[in-house]
């Protein structure tokens, strides 16, 4: 039986959604281990200026559990 886990990140970027995605999910893989998935929840843009400074992304991080030993 499989048991996953569930965690929320937040990433942003001045290269675009993809690019913040990107990062957390590389982000994601350096501190969890079994990521399997991703979720993007929320995608906006940060603003200054009434200029586009980021691209935000709010991602629901899937990682499987290990099993005890």
């Amino acid at each position: 039986m499989t048991v996953a886990r569930v965690t929320e990140l937040s990433a942003a970027s001045p290269d675009g959604f993809e690019a913040a995605i990107r990062e957390a999910i590389e982000r994601a893989n350096q501190t969890l281990r079994n990521v399997e998935g991703a979720w993007v929840k929320d995608m906006n843009v940060l603003l200054e200026e009434g200029n586009i400074k980021a691209y935000k992304v709010n991602l629901a991080v899937t990682f499987v559990l290990e099993d005890a030993t």
